[in-house]
């Protein structure tokens, strides 16, 4: 175990849906599950490292403080952290450098989001020089548009088909069946997905993510505490690695909100890019690689993206996604399982608490408690998340 090894000793979630109600009750059921988990009180948490959201008022933006208080206020440090859908990973990354700064040994890592009906609109007000706010007032380019030109970008140089697409779906809904914090339970075929209406071509309803209400913590603690309250750490996930890398430049391939591409004129492309380093950093950091992993969380906004991400995680070369999904190397009971949990599939996007959602998932299949969708003899897991103006995650958990 590496000295820079964080102790996952509890996870805790509230189960994704839509109900419009306080973000806060979904986090309170997801941090005392956490602490349940961990065998703690919330007395001898230290730091408490909040994953913001944006649509909730000003409890929403000091994520870390409101729930401080809401658990009732012990004088433990608090930070919040805003970076789009890595919101989680990045709050995950402020409380293990606390820890391991030894300004503290036990930190919980929290998110919790109530969305708004259809897909993410502009945050409100008037801001010409946002480009988030002009790339949807200017171009009308919601989310699935970026999503759909993803898509199109597969077909036209791989020859991905809808039907590739539909597979991801498939696949999905199944391990999703099992999951009691899954918000859609219901197994889909491909002909479900090509026959459901077409939201950006060639996008259809079921290959695009929900927005969802939910919320997911964990509690994070030094090695030190860890062994000092369970005497051994085996079988114990731990943290190896966080990667919260940004784009280097140029970038030449268009990511949301941006208008368009860096140029390469002058400036050569860095060998690997934006979705590769964020992988790719995690790997150097736990020094691993693709080979090591057991499983793989993705951040599934379309099904098109899923196959993008075995590629940047190095599951297979570029254009061979397809073939790799339906080989069955992606299906539980395959080599490399990915989103054995459901996925953005069939649990929604709730922006704050999905990247702390995914190394839920990892810790449960890591301690074999993935009931119904359990990954045999899963010992190391990876997550791939990416947000808004350059923000992304990886996470690498083993035990």
């Amino acid at each position: 175990m590496s000295d820079r090894d964080l102790v996952v000793l509890g996870v805790g979630m509230h189960p994704w849906g839509k109900w419009g109600r306080d973000f806060t009750e979904y986090g309170m059921v997801a941090a005392r599950a956490a602490l349940k988990d961990a065998g703690i009180e919330w007395k001898d948490v230290e730091y408490v490292a909040g994953a913001d959201t944006i649509r909730n008022g000003y409890p929403g933006f000091i994520a870390g403080s409101t729930f401080a208080q809401k658990l009732g206020w012990t004088g433990a440090r608090v930070s919040s952290n805003y970076a789009a859908c890595a919101s989680g990973a990045h709050s995950l990354q402020a409380a293990r450098a606390s820890i391991l700064a030894g300004f503290c040994d036990v930190a919980m890592v929290i998110g919790a989001d109530t969305t708004p009906k259809g897909f993410f609109a502009p945050v409100g007000g008037e801001r010409k020089s946002d480009p988030d706010w002009l790339r949807f007032h200017l171009l009308g380019a919601t989310n699935p548009v970026y999503f759909a030109m993803f898509a199109r970008r597969r077909m036209d140089l791989y020859g991905a088909t809808s039907e590739d697409f539909a597979h991801v779906k498939v696949k999905n809904s199944r391990h999703g069946l099992f999951n009691p914090y899954a918000r859609f339970r219901k197994e889909n075929a491909v002909e479900d997905v090509l026959n459901s209406p077409i939201v950006s071509d060639p996008l259809r309803l079921l290959d695009i993510c929900a927005t969802s209400d939910g919320a997911a913590a964990m509690i994070v603690t030094s090695r030190a505490f860890a062994e000092k309250k369970l005497g051994s750490l085996a079988g114990v996930p731990r943290i190896r690695a966080v990667s919260t890398a940004t784009p280097t430049y140029p970038q030449t391939i268009l990511e949301l909100p941006d208008f368009a591409t860096d140029s390469s004129a002058v400036v050569a492309p860095p060998p690997r890019g934006f979705k590769d380093s964020i992988c790719w950093s995690a790997y150097e950091e736990a020094g691993m690689s693709p080979d090591d992993m057991n499983l793989a969380e993705v951040y599934d906004l379309s099904t098109a993206l899923e196959l993008d991400w075995y590629e940047h995680l190095g599951l297979c070369a570029p254009g061979e996604a397809e073939g790799l999904l339906r080989s069955g190397a992606t299906t539980i009971g395959g080599r490399i399982p990915v989103n054995p949990s459901g996925g953005l599939s069939c649990f929604g996007e709730a922006i704050p608490a999905q990247a702390i959602a995914q190394v839920c998932e990892l810790t449960w299949q890591l301690r074999g408690q993935a009931e119904g969708r359990q990954v045999e003899g899963a010992k190391v897991g990876i997550t791939a998340n990416q947000g808004l103006f350059g923000n992304g995650s990886s996470v690498i958990v083993s035990v």
